[in-house]
């Protein structure tokens, strides 16, 4: 609990509630003094960095997932033979 302080905070509904339902994003306090930035600006900003978020996220998400669990064994496996391979002839 955090007591005596005060934060800017901005709260943005998700486009796609698949992903997530709300973003929380926490201003700078001297964010609006300092920059000349306006309340509508970062509320705009934060919107923008949520939609690209739930564009983005979904793509490789799904592309991995698509690979089945023994392929991650086979790539694995590999990967520690050339460990082996590289050690033994150096």
């Amino acid at each position: 609990m955090v007591k005596g302080v005060s934060r800017r905070v901005v709260v943005v509904n998700s486009p796609d509630p698949r992903i997530f339902e709300q973003a929380i994003f926490i201003v700078r306090n001297d964010a609006l003094t300092k920059d000349g930035v306006s309340s509508r600006e970062i509320v705009e900003e934060a919107e923008r960095v949520a939609r690209s978020y739930t564009q983005g996220a979904g793509k490789l998400s799904r592309h991995w997932r698509a690979l089945p669990p023994a392929l991650y064994a086979v790539m694995g496996a590999g990967g520690i033979g050339l460990v082996w391979l590289l050690a033994a002839l150096l």
